[in-house]
């Protein structure tokens, strides 16, 4: 017999506890570990956690001892309780960033536009548009708009 877990398991916290050295959790799929208090900062600097809720499965708020509180999102807590999920993560970050550069450099190409060309009507360095083309670097949401504004586009189409 073969165990089927709900959809999206892997980003549902379903249990969290407060440790002398961090907050334990428990995802849906059975992953579990400890996140350090170390890598939470406001909550040393508001002289530790006092309580924990999970209002729902992809938040936990953290009540602190100054009567603060923070959000901890699933994705930030999964990395450290996997040690598969960052280098999962990344990869599928490098893979829409290079889909976005092979999509501005088809876009480029066909306007009959050079790096140079483009990044001028951008306003962007030249050096800027080669890394988006090449995969190299994520573009911020200026940056996308200025592209697609050199290209005649909307940033929906840029992104289709």
């Amino acid at each position: 017999m073969t165990a089927t877990l709900v959809k999206n398991a892997d980003r549902m916290m379903c249990s969290a506890a407060l440790l002398d050295e961090g907050i334990e959790l428990t995802f849906a799929d059975g992953c579990a570990g400890l996140i350090p208090f170390g890598a939470l900062p406001d909550v040393i600097a508001a002289g530790g956690a006092r309580q924990l809720e999970l209002p729902n499965p992809y938040n936990m708020v953290v009540f602190m001892a100054d009567g603060e509180s923070a959000e901890i999102p699933w994705d930030f807590a999964r990395h450290y309780c996997d040690p598969s999920y960052r280098p999962r993560i990344e990869a599928v970050a490098q893979q829409g960033r290079e889909s976005l550069g092979r999509r501005v450099r088809k876009l480029r190409d066909a306007a009959g536009l050079t790096q140079e060309g483009l990044a001028g009507r951008a306003s962007i360095g030249r050096v800027t548009l080669a890394r988006i083309e090449s995969g190299q670097q994520s573009p911020r949401f200026k940056t996308l708009t200025a592209i697609a504004g050199a290209l005649n586009l909307s940033v929906d189409d840029l992104l289709i």
